[in-house]
């Protein structure tokens, strides 16, 4: 019944939304499978209100409009929302026109690269990456989807949507969350944007199905009532025990459904502290402790250039140390052996910075203002590696760089990244209508020894530009800009009572 109410109020409310054609199940890498997105400007109308279903609205001080503004404004007014929770003071600090363009850009990415048809089974559906130069789309990934729900309130708190059509978009996501396809509660990594079922031979993804929940979780809490209750449904069906191996006492890195088999172990620390979180909070599929520890005492410290020791990752890619922190506000709290994981992404930012100053000599890419390296395509395609020192030892470096990295450090290292992400606004190849590109290269230093890694492919003289944007790295954008600007994401978060109880099982107190 409540599906039905739904789409009668979706049709009536007024939206003309993105439509996607079917993309092909022929692979699981979003990146091999595209298909023309059509209709890719959003129409940002007022909802209606149906008679057949209530909607929460929100009281505010001012009036939030339901347009992108047509002019920069640093500083949006500040509102309260009344949600069924809590009522919330929206107080952003002031930041410059290039930092708050990219944030509004970001969030354009979720809102309008979207299965946005109401009547369709993958309706709320995000794409994995989109290519702003021909206009493809890929598969949708369930973590493009989780920052799309945190996104949200993103964007009804600086009026780039309103309230109502926000709710709606949230509603509705999560009702396909419910009736997709799992296994043992977890999701597939990348589904079809036409009707969310697996595309091609994706694997079942406990990172990316934590991504999907926290983000649910963080909107569940800004909304309160039906949407809450739906969030906490999705997420005490998710059966963490099962992607536990009792005998290693850590979690699986994937999961193959056709040959029913695990591969792979979360065996030191990067992306997915989360997860533990999430799992010790959890009431019937509970994993306690033990699985934080013996991770955090398995994973090496290093230092680089001025950082102190840190517990580092695997390639030394930012983006481990910051799609934890997007969620979980670790300011101020420390583990039961006093630990500080803010201060560990702290120092890792810096470690990043110096080390991009190193590579400054090497490649054109890097410099004062441009470092961070982290995942993202690179000339030669994808390239997960792309890191810093200190590392584990999977470190690949040939000059590529994604702004999201220094970018997503805004609340690590907010003076330089200020300034990267300032610099980035300044390059006219790396913009498109959803800010940065996911990644750029200038070319080497004259001085370069031949011996220097460099991508296989020629890099142009005026350098390569990667056409497509990806989901999980605007996602990280948006929620860290929004986080250093208001605290907005990390304060509904961190009122989850699962949130909480996770984070007491694994002994985090505040100090």
């Amino acid at each position: 019944m409540r599906k039905i109410l739904l789409l009668a109020l979706l049709l009536i409310s007024g939206f003309v939304l993105v439509a996607c054609d079917q993309v092909s199940t022929t692979s699981a890498v979003a990146s091999t499978t595209t298909s023309t997105l059509t209709g890719t400007t959003s129409s940002f109308l007022t909802s209606t209100t149906s008679t057949s279903m209530t909607v929460p609205t929100s009281s505010m001080t001012t009036m939030h409009t339901t347009t992108l503004p047509t002019t920069i404004t640093t500083l949006p007014p500040t509102t309260t929302t009344s949600t069924t929770t809590t009522s919330y003071q929206y107080a952003p600090i002031e930041v410059s026109s290039a930092v708050y363009e990219e944030a509004r850009k970001s969030f354009k990415f979720f809102w309008e690269v979207v299965n946005g048809d109401p009547t369709s089974p993958g309706y709320g559906m995000i794409a994995d990456r989109f290519n702003v130069d021909n206009l493809s789309v890929g598969n949708a990934s369930i973590a493009s989807v989780g920052y799309g729900l945190a996104a949200i309130p993103i964007g009804i708190e600086n009026d780039w949507i309103g309230y109502q059509e926000g709710y709606l978009r949230v509603l509705g996501t999560l009702e396909t969350l419910k009736n997709m396809q799992r296994v043992h509660g977890f999701y597939y990594h990348f589904v079809k944007m036409s009707d969310a079922t697996r595309a091609g031979s994706s694997e079942v993804s406990v990172i990316d199905t934590a991504i999907l929940i926290s983000g649910a979780i963080m909107a569940g809490e800004y909304f309160g009532g039906v949407i809450k209750e739906m969030v906490d449904e999705i997420y005490q069906a998710i059966e963490w025990n099962w992607y536990f191996d009792p005998v290693r006492a850590m979690f699986y890195m994937g999961y193959d459904p056709d040959e029913g088999k695990f591969s792979g172990h979360w065996d030191h620390a990067a992306e997915q502290l989360m997860m533990y979180v999430l799992a010790a909070g959890s009431t019937n599929y509970y994993v306690g402790k033990g699985a934080y520890d013996i991770v955090k005492n398995r994973t090496q410290r290093g230092s680089y250039g001025t950082s102190e020791l840190f517990y580092i990752s695997w390639a030394g890619s930012l983006f481990t140390y910051q799609f934890s922190h997007a969620w979980i506000d670790f300011r101020g709290i420390r583990d039961a052996a006093g630990y500080d994981w803010f201060n560990n992404s702290v120092q890792a930012s810096i470690a990043a910075y110096d080390y991009g100053q190193q590579l400054s000599s090497i490649y054109k890419t890097f410099g004062p203002n441009a470092w961070g390296a982290s995942a993202s395509d690179g000339p030669d395609g994808y390239n997960g590696s792309y890191g810093n020192l200190p590392s584990m030892g999977g470190l690949r470096v040939d000059g590529t760089l994604a702004p999201y990295g220094a970018a997503a450090s805004i609340v690590f290292t907010p003076e330089k990244s200020i300034l990267a992400i300032e610099h980035y606004a300044s390059i006219p190849a790396l913009q498109s209508k959803y800010g940065f590109r996911d990644a750029y290269h200038l070319g080497m230093q004259p001085t370069a020894p031949l011996s220097a890694p460099r991508p296989s492919r020629l890099i142009p003289a005026n350098g390569w530009f990667n056409s497509d944007v990806i989901g999980i790295d605007k996602g990280i954008t948006l929620i860290m800009i929004e986080n250093y600007r208001s605290n907005l994401v990390w304060d509904f978060f961190m009122k989850n009572e699962a949130v909480q109880a996770g984070l007491q099982v694994l002994g985090f107190t505040k100090q």
